[in-house]
């Protein structure tokens, strides 16, 4: 691979410059420090470039880089890698379980961004430890090992917060309500109200209806844009957005507060089990953004 910066000098006297770097000549050590300041898909792309570039790409050194600090607190002892390679995939791929099985971490598989499910144990749910309206309940399609199921109430609350510290900065985060439907009621007639952002401020707000068989009216389809309804996930699960914050990282000692609310209706409500409150990094939807990520 080589570089070449040419320029005519002197008015047109012919005298030409010519400088050329061969980039194939430099270490493997070095090529490897360059790359390990760029993204895991940049990565993966000057992987192709030669074979020493893919040496270098696919270095211990570059793919430790995309690891998260600490990172070695996050792997069970039982599993072993062949390489920070493998292992930042299988971080992208399968979730793991910090803090006691209340949060799930994983690694946005483009960017290395760091995302995370807040467990209903690690949530405020209003009127949660009382069986008359909600019940705890292990279902294999989980990820985590209690989840609650809600049996009947008239006040829906359920609020999640999170230190802006453990988020990766200069990052679009989106937040998402998971959960299931069982024979769900009451959740047609009022939408719920959302809302993302640092406590103390009004941070993003929106509605939504969390029963995935309302239907809008068609003064709501046009007078109301915000209103979403729940959108199918790959693992089974459905999702509503919350809403997004964007990370600058300028401060470390915030929370980010999610909540989804219904008290205005009054009626009776239930029929839902919820996973958590996913929160997870934003990357440009381009074509290719997987390439090499896969092998």
């Amino acid at each position: 691979m080589k570089s070449k910066v040419s320029e005519m000098e002197g008015g047109g006297n012919g005298d030409l410059s010519i400088d050329t770097l061969n980039l194939n000549a430099l270490p493997q050590d070095c090529i490897a420090t360059i790359i390990s300041f760029t993204s895991p898909r940049d990565a993966c792309r000057l992987s192709i470039v030669s074979t020493i570039f893919k040496l270098a790409a696919e270095s211990d050194a570059v793919w430790e880089s995309f690891l998260p600090s600490q990172y070695q607190a996050l792997i069970p002892s039982s599993l072993s890698f062949s390489s920070k390679k493998e292992l930042y995939l299988s971080l992208c791929e399968n979730p793991v379980l910090i803090e006691g099985g209340r949060k799930s971490f994983w690694l946005e598989k483009v960017s290395g961004k760091k995302c995370y499910m807040l467990s209903p144990k690690d949530l405020y749910i209003e009127w949660v430890n009382t069986p008359t309206y909600w019940r705890w309940v292990s279902i294999p399609e989980a990820r985590f090992e209690e989840v609650p199921e809600l049996l009947s109430v008239c006040w829906f609350e359920i609020r999640g917060k999170i230190s802006i510290s453990r988020l990766s900065p200069m990052t679009l985060y989106k937040a998402y309500l998971v959960f299931k439907v069982h024979d769900v009621y009451g959740f047609d007639y009022y939408p719920v109200n959302l809302s993302v952002g640092l406590v103390g401020t009004d941070g993003s707000m929106r509605t939504a209806y969390l029963d995935p068989e309302h239907v809008l009216t068609e003064q709501q389809s046009t007078l109301v844009e915000d209103e979403m309804l729940p959108k199918a996930r790959v693992d089974g699960w459905l999702e509503v957005e919350l809403g997004e914050f964007f990370n600058e990282g300028c401060i470390d000692d915030g929370e980010l507060e999610m909540t989804a609310i219904e008290i205005d209706g009054g009626n009776w409500k239930g029929g839902l089990i919820f996973q958590g409150i996913e929160i997870r990094a934003v990357t440009p939807n381009l074509c290719d953004s997987n390439l090499g990520l896969d092998s």
